[in-house]
């Protein structure tokens, strides 16, 4: 398999430094419900790991929870409760959002409020080593030029960074590049001892300490949105690797970001979507399947055509596997193998896809081509049909797609009009045919009328 570095530019075989891929995702800050680009990270990254099993390649993967954050403490105050309840809420609700998304839960999901032993090991270091020091109100910064190799990540020098980007300006600070370790407290604020005083971790370090701690000091990928490059994951390498003195992540795997209606998600343009209120319309799955139908490094622009286009492309996977399952069924063994030769080589563009720098668009565009062979087949035999099945079952499983077909017992009285219609069909009294149509439909039933005979579907 080979992935896009960002660090490097350019693609790269995946191999792990030791047994097993040592994966690490920045999660979620918990001050309010995930947005669909939160969304797209998750289930980007979900898909990678399910390809990672799918190929038993061992992996540990690591997602943090940041619990402590200015916006976090805002929240809480305005909602009358302590930062750490206004956090735990929001984590719950993340669970409910990333259970809908079918998010396979991580190895370990650290809260930085606990791995505050950890941050302040690796901030005591860099302060006795001379890559931070302690500013006049008690805050501790990081000595960005202390660091040479900063900005390779981003590709640009500290002297650009200066220029191009928004950098906070205060009074204590050496130099207007250095970024926040430890913020000493204030009045009100959840605090922590430490030998600078009380205070609380800046948001970077919190990062750099947990992937330490769980996964060491060099880990294999390191994951996370494109608009985290910088400064976060900049400044990431630059504390983790001069307090270690060794790599920090081999491998750094961005997701592009999304539009809205072709303009950028924000709230002030009153265009930002959280993935509870569209799960509210339209349910997860079909969130789910537009954030993973384009390739996870091209821009996606979010709108309700997209998601509805999605609604339907699911529709069309649900009902070539009820087809299959109807056709496994109905069929004998002395039929044809087409099919399963086909579906083989499905199989095998799907793999190339994914092994071509996670390419999920191409992979479902395989699926889909399985689709079309499954709905022009006729005449295979069983045992092929189920290793069909198979494949097809690979394919969703792998890309998280949750497969939902009409299995549930069909009531006598609509069984009865079902097969009044067939005979009517029979008798060629297409009036009454149609007519029986009609109140199926009104009974919340479809009928669709196939080479082996009626189909019948319950509406959504």
């Amino acid at each position: 398999m080979r992935i896009y570095n960002t660090l490097t530019r350019k693609k790269e075989e995946l191999k792990p430094l030791g047994n097993e891929l040592l994966i690490y995702l920045c999660g979620p800050t918990v001050y309010n419900f995930i947005h669909v680009g939160n969304a797209r990270t998750l289930c980007v990254f979900d898909v990678f790991r399910r390809y990672l099993n799918y190929k038993k390649i061992p992996f540990k993967f690591v997602m943090n929870y940041t619990d402590i954050d200015d916006r976090i403490i805002e929240g809480a105050i305005e909602n009358d409760m302590s930062a750490k309840e206004y956090a735990e809420k929001y984590i719950d609700e993340f669970l409910v959002d990333s259970d809908g998304l079918s998010i396979t839960p991580p190895s370990v999901t650290p809260k930085a409020t606990e791995s505050i032993d950890a941050i302040l090991k690796i901030i005591d270091n860099l302060v006795d080593n001379g890559h931070a020091y302690v500013a006049e109100n008690s805050d501790v910064y990081f000595r960005t030029r202390s660091f040479e190799d900063y900005g390779k990540l981003s590709n640009q020098d500290i002297e650009q960074i200066e220029e191009g980007h928004r950098i906070e300006y205060n009074d204590v600070k050496e130099d207007p590049m250095d970024f926040a370790l430890w913020k000493s407290s204030k009045p009100g604020e959840p605090s922590w001892e430490s030998r600078y005083g009380n205070g609380r971790p800046g948001w970077h370090i919190e990062c750099s300490a947990m992937a330490k701690k769980h996964l060491g000091k060099t880990i294999d990928v390191h994951c996370g949105g494109l608009d985290l490059v910088f400064p976060h994951h900049e400044n990431e390498i630059a504390q983790s690797e001069s307090y270690s003195g060794e790599v920090f992540s081999r491998y750094w795997m961005h997701v592009a970001m999304i539009n809205v209606d072709n303009r950028k998600m924000s709230k002030s343009l009153g265009n930002f979507y959280t993935v509870r209120e569209i799960s509210d319309i339209y349910g997860y799955a079909p969130i789910r399947f537009f954030l993973i139908n384009a390739h996870y490094r091209s821009q996606i622009n979010f709108s309700k055509k997209a998601i509805e286009s999605s609604v339907a492309s699911l529709k069309r996977i649900n009902i070539a596997r009820e087809n299959l399952e109807r056709a496994i069924e109905s069929a004998d063994s002395f039929g044809e193998d087409i099919l399963l030769a086909s579906a083989k080589k499905r199989l095998e563009q799907f793999e190339a896809s994914m092994d071509d720098d996670l390419n999920t668009a191409d992979a479902i565009a395989a699926l889909f081509d399985l689709i079309k062979d499954i709905n022009t087949s006729e005449g295979q035999n069983k045992t092929s049909l189920i290793s069909v099945a198979e494949i097809f079952d690979t394919m969703t499983e792998v890309l998280g797609i949750k497969v939902e077909t009409d299995d549930e017992e069909i009531p006598p009285e609509i069984e009865q009009l079902l097969e009044e219609r067939k005979k009517s069909r029979d008798d060629k009294n297409y009036a009454e045919s149609d007519r029986l149509r009609e109140v199926l439909l009104e009974r919340g039933y479809q009928v669709e009328d196939t080479k082996d005979g009626q189909v019948l579907r319950k509406n959504n």
